[in-house]
């Protein structure tokens, strides 16, 4: 969908805004044009319960679950998707999917003044970028959540200085997007 790409930014919300009610329409109408069934659609939530930054995918992808999102979940707090066992979750999914619709969703660090926001991106997500990892890109689409800035100090201090209240308030509103996009493609609201 090329109005994600305004400027490369993707199209972002702030969790104080009404925004997310944009995002969501955004997810439905990509999901809804896709033309896959509920059942190749994937939300690949990555991340570690080991590090209060790096724990917005597993808690995404556990509220999903609690949630009974209709598509299916990698990435919990019981069972995260991290930089240790990507490779193998992606042959898993490889080996049980033909082409499955994907959304990655993973914590950011990015500029102070968009701690807090949540970014819909077209295009594979780079995983462990800031930790300057070498990961494979996985996704059709990504969901990121800004929970904290790079300075000039190590990028993993600042995944392990963020504010739990940060990533919470994250999650929700990442969870909310999902859902809500969720409901209006499953024809209920």
């Amino acid at each position: 969908m090329s109005n994600l790409q305004e400027n490369g930014a993707g199209i972002f919300c702030d969790p104080s805004d009404k925004n997310t009610e944009k995002l969501a329409f955004i997810m439905k109408e990509i999901i809804q044009s896709s033309g896959y069934q509920k059942e190749d659609i994937i939300f690949l939530c990555i991340g570690s319960d080991r590090s209060v930054g790096d724990s917005l995918g597993p808690l995404v992808g556990t509220m999903l679950k609690e949630n009974q999102v209709p598509y299916r979940i990698y990435g919990t707090l019981e069972k995260p998707v991290h930089a240790f066992n990507l490779k193998e979750t992606l042959k898993e999914i490889k080996k049980e999917f033909k082409k499955p619709l994907i959304f990655s969703v993973d914590a950011s660090l990015g500029d102070q003044n968009q701690v807090g926001y949540v970014f819909l991106k077209e295009g594979p997500l780079v995983p462990g970028k800031a930790l300057k990892k070498v990961l494979p890109e996985v996704g059709d689409y990504h969901i990121i959540g800004m929970v904290n800035y790079i300075d000039p100090l190590p990028a993993m201090q600042f995944l392990n200085d963020t504010r739990l209240f940060t990533v919470m308030n994250l999650a929700k509103t990442i969870v909310k997007i999902i859902t809500q996009a969720t409901n209006e493609s499953q024809g209920t609201s």
